[in-house]
């Protein structure tokens, strides 16, 4: 699946996307979110604080106990504000 990472997310991770295939056992947004914080100190920094992190599977904004299993694109993204 491609992962995309915006703002601070992208900043933090070096990457503004990639192709990955979790382990079977990574179910879920919020599995995932773990599973990517241990794949070093970039992802450990950006996912410090899983319960910011927004994500989007397939351009549909999810929460963390969405199942990621047939996802084509996920997207992570801090909190947004109007201006």
């Amino acid at each position: 699946m491609k992962l995309r990472y915006f703002a601070w997310v992208r900043e933090r991770i070096g990457l503004a996307e990639e192709d990955l295939s979790p382990p079977a056992a990574v179910a879920t947004i919020g599995q995932l979110v773990a599973w990517l914080a241990q794949r070093g100190e970039n992802y450990a920094y950006a996912f410090e604080n899983p319960k910011v992190i927004r994500a989007a599977i397939d351009k549909s904004h999810v929460r963390a106990d969405a199942r990621i299993e047939g996802a084509g694109e996920i997207a992570f993204f801090p909190p947004m504000t109007g201006g």
